[in-house]
């Protein structure tokens, strides 16, 4: 018995573990461009949205790899579409914050826990 627990204490130590790092890329995502300004002469592929983060995963994911791995899902999604150019339109943070009431005082905290973008994918001409 104590060894499952170990065990499952240890599966669920390399799940925070995973949910801490960034979102990678898939092959092919790292020459989507992300720009914000809307790209010409181009074709409107769709729109895409990255999300890296959650309630539970996020206080222990720095905010530097919940902004990497929510970049890196949108250009992933992006080039699924078999887009080169993301036009960002929205980015947004998400806070998870506790309260705690303790000896008559009250006191609590708030911290990034997810990180969402979204964008409009373009397949635009290869610069000559």
């Amino acid at each position: 018995m104590e060894k499952r627990r170990l065990t499952s204490l240890a599966l669920m130590g390399l799940g925070l573990l995973a949910g801490c790092a960034a979102v990678q890329l898939n092959p092919g995502a790292a020459q989507v461009r992300v720009t914000t300004n809307e790209p010409q002469g181009c074709k409107y592929l769709g729109e895409v949205t990255g999300n890296q983060g959650n309630f539970f995963t996020g206080g222990f994911t720095s905010n530097a790899n919940l902004e990497t791995g929510a970049r890196n899902e949108m250009k992933n999604e992006a080039a699924k579409l078999g887009a080169n150019t993301v036009q960002m339109l929205t980015n947004r943070a998400g806070q998870t914050g506790s309260m705690s009431l303790a000896g008559g005082t009250g006191g609590g905290s708030m911290e990034q826990t997810n990180v969402t973008y979204t964008g409009v994918a373009y397949k635009c001409p290869e610069p000559k």
